[in-house]
């Protein structure tokens, strides 16, 4: 007896904002925080900027994926609507559209035809959808779940090196907050990569690395800013 398959691709959609919230949390506040604690000596000030900096990242995350996820769920809707025309109003060359499409992916014409015929009748929209536009319904676009999920991960990201800065002494802060946001990356960019069927190990190296730059940066802006002021 056969198990049902479960592909990787399924889960592209939740992952990619998923990932995307929680690296970003780290990295901003991390770095937001870390910049601070160079320019100030105040430990409550660095606490105030990575409140806010959680606060205003983690919504223009939601806005930022809303908007960008919505545009594409418009461009999806749209090619429908032209689909469900054309079907209507010629099935006979949309019958024939899909069998250049079968033919080219490598079957006999006499049966690129009949599978075109088969699969107009049961779904012709479906069958058009996947395979001349490409859409598939478990890839589809969902603005409001990727708005949602990357506001979330962001925030639970961003609390990560907010409470470390929280718990840190002032003295010790930026490099505390420094280790164990790397560390937090790390966990994030393998676990993700597993999951995806990646190299565990390549993924904390990217996000590892990227991080480690944001936050040498915003550090030196941080002890430029507040050597100057």
């Amino acid at each position: 007896m056969r198990h049902p398959e479960r592909h990787r691709a399924e889960r592209i959609g939740w992952l990619r904002a998923a990932v995307l919230g929680a690296n970003d949390g780290i990295v901003s506040t991390a770095s937001l925080v870390v910049g601070v604690a160079a320019a100030t000596p105040t430990h409550a000030a660095v606490i105030t900027a990575g409140v806010a900096g959680l606060v205003a990242g983690a919504m223009s995350m939601a806005a930022g994926e809303y908007v960008s996820v919505q545009s594409q769920a418009d461009t999806e809707n749209a090619d429908l609507a032209r689909e469900r025309r054309e079907l209507a109003s010629d099935q006979a060359a949309e019958h024939q559209e899909l069998t250049k499409i079968y033919v080219g992916r490598g079957l006999e014409e006499g049966l690129a035809r009949q599978v075109a015929t088969q699969l107009m009748a049961h779904d012709a929209l479906g069958a058009h959808a996947r395979d001349e536009l490409g859409i598939v319904e478990s890839q589809r676009a969902r603005p409001v779940v990727a708005a949602l999920t990357s506001a979330g991960t962001f925030a639970v990201g961003a609390a990560l090196p907010l409470l470390v800065a929280w718990l840190a002494p002032m003295r010790h802060l930026p490099w505390l907050v420094v280790a164990t946001s790397l560390i937090f990356l790390g966990g994030l960019g393998g676990t993700a990569a597993a999951v995806g069927g990646a190299s565990p190990v390549r993924g904390a190296a990217r996000v590892g690395i990227w991080g480690a730059i944001a936050m040498g940066l915003t550090y030196g802006v941080g002890r430029l800013f507040g050597a100057v002021v």
